[in-house]
């Protein structure tokens, strides 16, 4: 778990770089909870991740980024790294699987970065090591620097200040860096609340999963008594998405809030693939 007071330092720092978002009503026919949006969407390179992203490069020596910033992404932690990155005249380079899309290496080249294209095992290397051989500087890693991590925590601060009795947060688990992050705020902030932070449980570990994990998304809050359930298929392929029970028409949940206390960074190998079809919720609520 993250300590509060670096989740609260973490939003100062990143105060002129990550906007605040606002926490909006979802208003749905016949919905069985009432249901929030964290507009995430709304940062600068419409992700979350250029909170971790500031806060753990602002966080550093100085003379640990003079040489420039490092990382290792398919999309969005590559955006968030280039941007601050222009911001702070630094040169930021970003490995790539080759596979990557063109539409995400032409925003990362649009604001300033250089693209290192790897064949995937020498990129999914650099997720496991922290390191791209032969490139100097401050290595950003996606999913597991604690600084990340609680830069991505602000997420759950700006939850309760805006929603401040929600029956549970919801949050997409990829690398478990978001997961970690916004469950440490919450757990500080609402020790003994009945609020329980939580994921779906991921699926079998699969060898070819993307960095940030398929479900790159939202974050909320509803009953402990409901949940959706998503796993990769165990042969490899695409992801599959499925209630994991039905009792009287309505999907009870596979999320345990123990899973979340166990805490700490997830390895970035385990991911599952959430999907708005299988979640039904009952009471309140909050998703972004």
């Amino acid at each position: 778990m993250i300590p509060l007071a670096e989740i609260e330092a973490a939003r100062e720092r990143i105060a002129g770089t990550a906007m605040r978002t606002p926490l909006v009503r979802l208003h749905l026919q016949d919905a069985p909870a009432e249901i929030y949006l964290k507009l995430e969407t709304l940062q600068p390179i419409n992700s979350f991740k250029i909170r971790g992203a500031a806060n753990a490069i602002m966080l550093a020596d100085p003379a640990e980024r003079a040489a420039g910033l490092v990382t290792a992404s398919a999309g969005n932690m590559a955006q968030g790294v280039a941007w601050v990155a222009r911001t702070l005249g630094l040169p930021a380079t970003i490995a790539v699987p080759d596979s990557a899309p063109e539409a995400k290496l032409a925003a990362i080249e649009r604001l300033g970065g250089r693209v290192l294209k790897l064949p995937y095992g020498d990129w999914w290397d650099t997720i496991i090591t922290g390191h791209v051989d032969g490139i100097d500087g401050l290595f950003v890693h996606p999913v597991q620097d604690p600084a990340v991590i609680a830069g991505n925590g602000t997420i759950g601060l700006e939850i309760l200040e805006d929603l401040p009795d929600p029956d549970a947060v919801v949050i997409p688990y990829g690398g478990g860096g978001l997961l970690t992050g916004i469950a440490s705020a919450v757990k500080a902030e609402r020790p003994g609340g009945g609020c329980a932070a939580g994921a779906v449980r991921p699926g079998p570990r699969s060898t070819h999963a993307p960095e940030g994990g398929y479900g790159q998304g939202a974050s909320g809050a509803l009953r402990r008594s409901t949940t959706c359930g998503g796993r990769r298929r165990p042969g490899g392929g695409g992801p599959e998405s499925r209630p994991r029970r039905q009792r009287k028409g309505r999907t009870r949940c596979a999320i345990r809030p123990a899973d979340v206390r166990r805490g700490g960074p997830a390895r970035a190998s385990d991911f599952f693939h959430p999907h708005p079809s299988c979640i039904r919720m009952r009471g309140r609520a909050a998703q972004g």
